[in-house]
This record gives structure tokens, C-alpha cells and sequence, in this order.
């Protein structure tokens, strides 16, 4: 048996404390209106008397939280489609690095993937800022999330990380649990999904051998979700802008409004890919590297998956072509595209405060949509010529 205990401030909660909690959380005012939204044809204490019920994490996900997000995707997704799953070995824990565009969707959408094909579904490392009050600590942590300490002293942090980084090894190795990690703190606002290179030294921080055993170990299977309609775009670009002036403040409950835009706003086309995991051979690559240089080659094979994984839509092309005054890409949309991509970009602009600067925010929202494309475009050049550009 594995002693957690050092790891109680972090670590999702048992099967004991998740039915206390649960059953606390059954009581939550709004309860009966999600639940008639959610489950239509139930009756409107459905939701709270299934809490009520639950034993364990398990039953959580399985009698509440896949009917979610299945009501999610079909009531917001014109389509959801994955690939290659079979790039998981389902009696082998792993690391599951992904990119990250909506706070609760990304790894929500993940673990509907690995229930549906039998896999062990996954915990989840989650920033304590979303943890905002004590419903919403109730839920994350029933819902096997691991909390990611942030805003804190550089001492502090240090520890923190060194915590955290034991905490998924362990899990890995003892093979009690894959983990899902974002590839950076927070999620991509400007479209441009690459791994920061302090998550990789984080991660390598509790290796207890050398470079190649201690990432070998962590069966690293990078992951590349993608949207038609990118979750919360306006809200990302708004805080580019204003990044762009002064330093950005998020306002109260700021948090919460994106958890809730990013689940409820139409989202077109939803694709999840699956990489292949990180050899043996590119992790001893990297390991005959000095210092820094040995991190940024796995973070380069980590990023390479997740943009060749990510699968483009029209609207990226379309933006990718009014960003940069071109037809280069005319031939993957027509004009009725543009059209439609031009109405809801413009409607998007006009939900924020008129005092931004329009041009910027344009220019800010087509980026998101268009950097995709430049990253596809310097993973093909990449390839052609040999050298690393991502």
C-alpha cells in the first residue's frame, strides 16, 4: 500500500470523502434547474438524489459526469470525433501532456474518450485559482483533480512543484493512476500550443535516476484537442489587448464566467488526437544535451504530436487568409466561409468594451484562429529542411 499522506493538500479526494462531499454538494440551490437542463426527461430532484446516492468517485463519473459531458457535445458540438486510441496501452499508467483551450472541456472530453474505450480514466492537475469557493472545491475534487498550487513565493512554489512532480510519479510508476497535464500553465490564448520548458523541469524534479529513466518512466503520450470554434475566444483575446497596456487583472468571478462561457457557447466541430508516446530513443537524445538543451528537445517531441495532432477547420484558414491580406489558402473554404466566419467574429468583437482598440482585437481574435496554420506550416518546413524552428 502507498502512503499518500504527504500529498493529502493536493490529491483528489478518497471514495469517502468524495460521498460526504457529494452529498453536501446536493444540496447546492441551482441543483434542481441543471438538473431538469441536463437530464430533461428525469424528474427535478434527479441530480440531487443521485448525489445523495454515490459511494464512490467511480459512480460519480460514471452516473453523473459522462451523461455531462455527452449532454455538453451534443447540445453545443456539431460533431465530436477522436483518433488513435489504440496508442494507449490500457494496463500501463501514463502522463497524458495536452494541450490546453478550455479550462474544463480539455481533459472533461478526454476522459469520456478513455470511459468509452475501457481505459482507466485519468486524475486531473487543476490550478487552485479556478477553486474560488467550497462548492466548487467539492466538485474538482470528486472529479479526481489534483490541485496545482499557484500564486505564491518563489520558495514556496519551488516546494510546491516538488510535491506535485513526486505525486504524479508516484502515481505512474506504483501504477495507481495515469495523470492529465496541460503542456503550460494555463491555457493557449493566442493560439500557439507549445510546452513550457519550467513543466518539464517540474516533472523531473523527483526522478531519483537519470534524465532518460526518470522521463522514460513517466510513459509521456502527448494530446492535441481541437475546436471549430475556439472556447472563450473573445475572452482571450480581450485579455491580449489589455496585456498589451498594462498588467491584467482578472476580475471577480472572472474564473468562473470562462468555465461557464467554455461549456455552454457552440463550438462547431470538436477533435481529440491521441499521439504516440515519447521513445526510448528520443528520450536518450535528449539526455546526451547540456542543461536546458535536453528539455527543449522533449519539449520539441512533445509539440510536434500535439500540432501534427491538431486537426485544422475551415475557420483557420479563413482567418489565416484575412490576417495576412492572401488567398493562400482559398481552396479549403468558399466565400459563403468567409462570410460566416467574418459575422461571428464581428458579433464576438461588439460583446466586449467599446474603448478597445477594434483593429487590435481584430487582429488579436484572427491570430487565435490563424496560428495554427503557422504552426502546421513550421512543422512542415521543419520537416523539409531538417532544423527545429517550433
Amino acid at each position: 500500500m502507498v502512503d499518500l499522506s504527504e500529498f493529502e493538500g493536493i490529491s483528489p479526494y478518497t471514495d469517502a470523502e468524495a460521498a460526504e462531499a457529494l452529498s453536501k454538494l446536493a444540496e447546492f440551490p441551482l441543483l434542481p434547474a441543471i438538473s431538469q437542463k441536463v437530464f430533461p426527461n428525469e424528474e427535478p430532484d434527479f441530480l440531487k438524489n443521485t448525489l445523495k446516492s454515490i459511494n464512490t468517485i467511480d459512480e460519480f463519473q460514471v452516473l453523473v459526469m459522462q451523461k455531462f459531458v455527452r449532454w455538453v457535445i451534443e447540445t453545443t458540438a456539431k460533431n465530436f470525433s477522436y483518433d488513435s486510441i489504440a496508442n494507449i496501452d490500457p494496463n500501463k499508467k501514463f502522463l497524458a501532456l495536452s494541450n490546453h483551450r478550455d479550462i474544463i472541456l480539455d481533459p472533461a472530453i478526454t476522459q469520456l474518450v478513455l470511459y468509452a474505450n475501457g481505459i482507466p480514466m485519468t486524475e486531473i492537475a487543476v490550478g487552485d485559482n479556478l477553486i474560488t469557493s467550497q462548492t466548487i472545491e467539492w466538485l474538482i475534487r470528486s472529479n479526481r483533480m489534483i490541485k496545482v498550487v499557484r500564486g505564491i513565493s518563489a520558495r514556496e512554489l519551488y516546494l510546491s512543484s516538488q510535491l506535485l512532480s513526486k505525486y504524479i510519479r508516484l502515481n505512474i510508476t506504483e501504477n495507481r493512476s495515469s495523470i492529465w497535464l496541460a503542456q503550460r500553465q494555463g491555457r493557449t490564448k493566442n493560439g500557439y500550443d507549445i510546452t513550457e520548458q519550467g513543466l518539464l523541469k517540474m516533472l523531473d524534479m523527483s526522478g531519483q535516476a537519470d534524465f532518460q529513466t526518470n522521463f522514460e518512466e513517466l510513459n509521456i503520450i502527448p494530446m492535441s484537442i481541437s475546436y471549430e470554434i475556439e472556447p472563450c475566444d473573445i475572452l482571450k483575446a480581450r485579455e491580449l489587448v489589455i496585456s498589451r497596456k498594462q498588467k491584467y487583472v482578472k476580475g471577480k468571478d472572472e474564473d468562473w464566467n470562462s468555465i461557464m462561457t467554455g461549456i455552454l457557447q457552440q463550438k462547431g466541430n470538436i477533435h481529440l488526437n491521441i499521439g504516440t508516446q515519447l521513445t526510448s530513443d528520443e528520450i536518450a537524445e535528449a539526455a546526451k544535451c547540456d542543461k536546458n538543451d535536453r528539455y527543449q528537445l522533449i519539449r520539441h517531441a512533445v509539440d510536434l504530436r500535439v500540432i501534427e495532432g491538431y486537426k485544422l477547420w475551415k475557420n483557420n484558414y479563413v482567418a489565416y487568409d484575412l490576417l495576412n491580406h492572401s488567398f493562400k489558402y482559398s481552396d479549403m473554404y468558399d466565400i459563403s466561409d468567409i462570410e460566416k466566419f467574418v459575422a461571428y467574429m464581428e458579433h464576438q468583437l461588439d460583446t466586449v468594451e467599446k474603448e478597445l482598440n477594434r483593429e487590435d482585437l481584430r487582429r488579436i481574435f484572427l491570430g487565435i484562429y490563424a496560428n495554427p496554420v503557422v504552426t502546421k506550416e513550421l512543422l512542415a518546413k521543419e520537416k523539409h529542411t531538417g532544423s527545429i524552428l517550433l
